[in-house]
Formats: structure tokens, C-alpha cells, sequence
């Protein structure tokens, strides 16, 4: 999979071992920060997420700090390649941090030391991001670019560990890590992002086919292993968002959608029973009624007494759960954590984000912003991440980065 980020030189990309040293080195780095913060969001076990070994035995307390270290780490990196400690003023940033406002307002109240420190990681998230802002707004989109790298290791790994473990690997009969514990929902969220990259990348003309072609395949297959609904149609509505905003300009575009709607007519006639089976998963209808559980979960945050303060601030930074269950909903965790001003801010950096993307020119930049806001909305629903370091609020900040104009001159 990691050669899905080999960009071709087409329109404004240029390729890499035509620049010079210094910008080479610059690239490197700016790469390796936001790889650091993509590991800082991944999730660590002793176990797989069907509760055996892993494939690798990782003690517990080394991968706690390889994940929570990497974001000083990152921290360092964004700050050795903008010494001048600059920044380019963003109105997304601007919400993200009121959010990192409202966190510490809520720990001035008595609390506890889990809140404190996942507000002061919070704090550093964000300030890493504010230091990559000055490589915002590239025509190369350099930071599409690293975080297609990093995923491709991510989904490399994956790969990797149904070879060496295919039983650990596939145990619950879901594609999940056996060589780092990634749960299912998570390879999911990994190769259904890259397959959208990739594909509205090849529509746009700046990959080949061929490449296209093997990364959508591997991609979808991966996804489809990981029987997980959520990231599917997220994945489908964001390249049909995307797509839609190139329709009148790429003929490939029209060609792949007139493809798309014959084969999933034919699919509704003969593969019906196949797709609603797969999408079933094996669950009850009551199951499917209220998520899987979901429902029981968000009806007791609800229920949950609030005084005046915790109605508008919420309770401080969890870790998602309620009661030892997941919440699975990023709006019913930002009403946990940040109370209904972290609900308002949420949609808030939605809704600038769509906004943005309206009045942007037609091209690649904002058809793939279009493609990761709209994944992130609809995934939004049944998954967490908007309001806390997570994939998806990287996901948005790579969104507002491919919104801004670029640079006339260089700001580090």
C-alpha cells in the first residue's frame, strides 16, 4: 500500500528529486509530525480486539508510551521546521482551540487526573497543528501527500499481520491488526480514506490508472473484510460529494459515474440478498434497531443530571465511554466532555469547512476537502473523533488546509 503515494507530476504536483536539499529536508519533516500525530490517535491494547495475543508480544506500558510519547515528539518537529514559532490565522483552528478553551474551563472545577491530562494533551495537539500552518495551502498538497504515507504503512501493517497471523488477523471474522492492535472499525476508517484519496486523485489526472486501479482493489477488499457499515457508506457518499464537484469539468468523472450507476443496478437486481446479508452482519433486528447497542448507551448520557454549568460545559475530556461502554457518537460525546457548546462548536467547524468548500474553484483541492468533510459527518453519527485527538479531526484539519490560498512567498 505504500505505493499509493506516488503522485505523478501532472498540473501543479511537482516531484520530489527535482528539488533542492533544503526542501527535501522540509518535506521530511513536515511528514514525520503529522506521522507522529497519526500515531498519537492510535489505539493500544495488550490484546487484539478479539482478545488474543498479539502476533508480536508489545508489553502494555511500551506501547501506552510509544503512542502518548509521539505526540512531544511531534511537538518538536513542528517546532524545528517553523523556528520562527509562525502561524497563518485560520478560522478552523480558531474553533479547535475554543474547544481547548472550554476544556480547561471545565477543569477548574474539581476533577480528576485523567480529565487534566487529556486536556493538556489536547492543548499540544492543537499547537502542533497551528505549527504546521504555514505548509497549509500547498499546490503540491504536501500534507495529502504524508498522510497517504502514513496510512499505507498503517494498512501495510495490516496486510502484513494477516500473512504472518491470518487466524489472529481474522478472528472474529472481521480484518482487524495482529501485529498492532487496530480494531476493525479503525483498518475500515484507514482504507476506506485511502480508496477515496486515491480515486478522486486518479479523476483529477494526478495518479495513473494502474495505480489507481491496485489501490481501490486492495483498498475496497480491506474494507469488505472489516464488515463495518460505517466507513463503507461514508466512504461512497464522500467520493459521490467529491466527485459531484468535478462533474462538469472531468469526463472522467461522468464516465465513472454513468459505469457506477449501471453496475449498481445491475448489483440491486442479482447481488441483493449478498449485500443485505453483508450489511446484516449477522444480527438480530432488534440489534439493528438500536445500533448494536448504541442507543441504550446514548439514552442514559441524556438522562445523565446536569447542573447549569455541566449542561453548557459538560463534565471535562473522557475517554468516549460511558459506564464502560463505548458512546459511538460524536455528538453525544461532545455533549459528555463539552456540554452543548461542544455540540455548537463541532457543527460549527462543519459547517465553515462546507461553507469554504462552496465558494472554492473547481479542482482537486476542494473536490478531496469535500470528500473528508463529508466522511466525517456521516461517520460523525456513529463514531467519536470531532471533538478530541482522533483520525477525524485530522481528517478536518487536512480538509482546511486544502481551503486556504497559497502562499506568494514562503512564511518559514
Amino acid at each position: 500500500m505504500t505505493s499509493t503515494v506516488a503522485i505523478a507530476r501532472r498540473h501543479d504536483l511537482s516531484r520530489v528529486d527535482n528539488l533542492p536539499a533544503s526542501e527535501r529536508w522540509i518535506r521530511r519533516r513536515v511528514g514525520l509530525a503529522w506521522s507522529l500525530l497519526i500515531l498519537n490517535v492510535l489505539t493500544f491494547y495488550s490484546s487484539t480486539w478479539s482478545g488474543l495475543p498479539l502476533a508480536v508480544h508489545i508489553p502494555s506500558a511500551v506501547g501506552k508510551l510509544v503512542t502518548q510519547g509521539s505526540l512531544a515528539f511531534a511537538l518538536l518537529v513542528a517546532i524545528s521546521v517553523n523556528r520562527r514559532l509562525l502561524i497563518r490565522p485560520n478560522v478552523f483552528l480558531c474553533i479547535l482551540s475554543l474547544l481547548v478553551v472550554v476544556a480547561f474551563a471545565v477543569i477548574l472545577e474539581p476533577g480528576h487526573i485523567g480529565t487534566i491530562y487529556r486536556t493538556f494533551r489536547f492543548a499540544g495537539f492543537v499547537t502542533t497543528l497551528w505549527l504546521l500552518t504555514p505548509y497549509w495551502g500547498r499546490r503540491d498538497m504536501l500534507l495529502v501527500r504524508c498522510y497517504l504515507v502514513a496510512i499505507s504503512i498503517v494498512l501495510g501493517t495490516v496486510l502484513l499481520g494477516l500473512v504472518v497471523a491470518p487466524r489472529t488477523a481474522y478472528a472474529a471474522g472481521r480484518l482487524e491488526g495482529a501485529l498492532w492492535p487496530y480494531p476493525p472499525t479503525q483498518v475500515a476508517h484507514f482504507a476506506a480514506v485511502t480508496t477515496g484519496l486515491i480515486l478522486l486523485l486518479w479523476l483529477c489526472g494526478l495518479v495513473s490508472g494502474r495505480l489507481c486501479l491496485i489501490a481501490v482493489l486492495i483498498g475496497t477488499a480491506m474494507l469488505l473484510a472489516t464488515h463495518t457499515r460505517t466507513a463503507l457508506l461514508a466512504m461512497v457518499a464522500g467520493i459521490f460529494v467529491g466527485g459531484l464537484s468535478l462533474f462538469t469539468v472531468k469526463a472522467r468523472v461522468r464516465k465513472l459515474f454513468a459505469a457506477a450507476s449501471l453496475l449498481l443496478s445491475l448489483g440491486a437486481i442479482t447481488l441483493s440478498g449478498v449485500v443485505t446479508t453483508w450489511l446484516a452482519r449477522g444480527q438480530s433486528s432488534a440489534e439493528l434497531t438500536n445500533l448494536t447497542g448504541r442507543t441504550n448507551v446514548w439514552s442514559a448520557i441524556l438522562d445523565t443530571p446536569r447542573n447549569l454549568f455541566e449542561t453548557i460545559f459538560g463534565f471535562g475530556m473522557s475517554n468516549l465511554s460511558f459506564n464502560g461502554l463505548s458512546i459511538d457518537s460524536n455528538w453525544l460525546g461532545a455533549y459528555l466532555d463539552f456540554g452543548l457548546l461542544g455540540v455548537a462548536l463541532c457543527a460549527a467547524m462543519l459547517l465553515f469547512l462546507l461553507v469554504s468548500a462552496y465558494f472554492q474553484p473547481v479542482g482537486p483541492q476542494r473536490a478531496i476537502a469535500l470528500f473528508l468533510v463529508t466522511f466525517c459527518l456521516l461517520s460523525s453519527f456513529t463514531e467519536t473523533g470531532l471533538s478530541t485527538p482522533s483520525l477525524y479531526m485530522l481528517e478536518l484539519t487536512l480538509a482546511a488546509s486544502l481551503l486556504v490560498p497559497p502562499l506568494r512567498g514562503r512564511l518559514v
